[in-house]
């Protein structure tokens, strides 16, 4: 039993003697004295097999020991956060800070974002709707029934296991939805991911964005449309000068193309125009009347316009970017020539 009492001895010298400010160390000692299976559990356990006549020296040996290893850990708890103040404050403030990079917005966002507050400034609301449609809101109130010929115009992502479920491929389906949610008077703005089960290419992409306007009230006529878009034509390009070709979309009657002159005083205008100066932007018309019956509104009374446009067409366009997959690359040395536009 004296073996002990050296032993509690020795390690209170042991203990006495510890100096160090380092948290690993610190931990060590910890683990070595105090946790649950340390050197003092192992001897407050021996306690009870002491003789009688023993007990006092040893219990007094025994609680000095635990004393100590106590303030002692305490001590070097204290040491060590009074070294990591000091080594936070011993920073050289005059030296040059590091840079860091700061995020930007991708540039569709950005054109997006400028499409958005160039119709804003004439009264359009925001619309949004789901990428997986309905065959409803996606074609058939769109006067495009099962099996219309116009059906090809768009090919198509359906859901495998329903026939009538699809990714939509065109944010016309939000202008449905929006329609059918709400009285006319109605003019908003629905930008959006749409799908269509094309190849991928230089020039054409399965997934592509869209903006399409919606302008549903009495008395609405083309003239309406037509100042609408050159205000646009002007606010987002600087053109003035635009002309309408006749076209066909089932949803719109009559429908058109627009065409901006984009002029021809370079050599890229000469390419993106082939020639001719006139570059196609968009496409438009007066709603069909069974479009707006389709959606519970009365033709007799209201009338309308719509217009859509590619934005991946239209950033390629003032970017000058010539391969429409660069937008979905993630390639930073591509993004990171639009960090200074967000």
């Amino acid at each position: 039993m004296e073996q002990l009492i050296d032993q509690i001895k020795t390690h209170l010298a042991e203990v006495e003697a510890f100096q160090s400010s380092d948290p690993g160390e610190i931990e060590r000692f910890r683990i070595k004295f105090l946790a649950k299976k340390g050197i003092l559990t192992g001897l407050f356990a021996a306690f009870k097999d002491v003789p009688s006549d023993l007990k006092k020296t040893f219990g007094q040996q025994l609680n000095a020991l635990k004393v100590a290893a106590t303030n002692k850990l305490e001590e070097s708890k204290k040491a060590s956060v009074s070294k990591v103040k000091e080594s936070t404050f011993s920073i050289d403030f005059t030296r040059p800070g590091q840079l860091i990079e700061l995020g930007a917005l991708h540039p569709i966002s950005i054109l997006r974002n400028q499409v958005i507050d160039i119709f804003s400034q004439i009264g359009f609301s925001l619309s949004a709707g789901q990428e997986i449609e309905d065959d409803w809101h996606n074609f058939t109130a769109l006067n495009l029934p099962k099996h219309h010929p116009a059906r090809d115009m768009q090919d198509t992502f359906f859901v495998q296991t329903n026939p009538d479920i699809l990714l939509r491929t065109h944010t016309s389906s939000v202008q449905v939805r929006h329609m059918e949610a709400n009285h006319p008077p109605i003019r908003t703005l629905s930008p959006g991911r749409v799908f269509r089960n094309e190849d991928i290419s230089a020039r054409s992409h399965c997934v592509f964005h869209q903006v399409e306007g919606l302008y549903i009230d009495k008395n609405v006529s083309f003239a309406d449309l037509k100042q609408t878009l050159l205000y646009f034509t002007k606010s987002m390009f600087g053109k003035s000068k635009i002309r309408f070709r006749p076209s066909y979309f089932p949803f719109t009657e009559p429908s058109a193309e627009v065409d901006i002159y984009w002029g021809l005083e370079t050599e890229a205008d000469y390419r993106i125009t082939k020639r001719t100066g006139w570059l196609e932007i968009m496409g438009c018309g007066m709603v069909d009347p069974q479009v707006l019956t389709n959606c519970n509104i009365n033709s007799d009374e209201y009338s309308g316009y719509a217009f859509g446009m590619g934005l991946e067409r239209m950033a390629m366009i003032l970017y000058g970017i010539e391969d429409i997959r660069m937008f979905y690359e993630n390639d930073i040395r591509f993004l990171q020539q639009f960090s200074s536009m967000g």
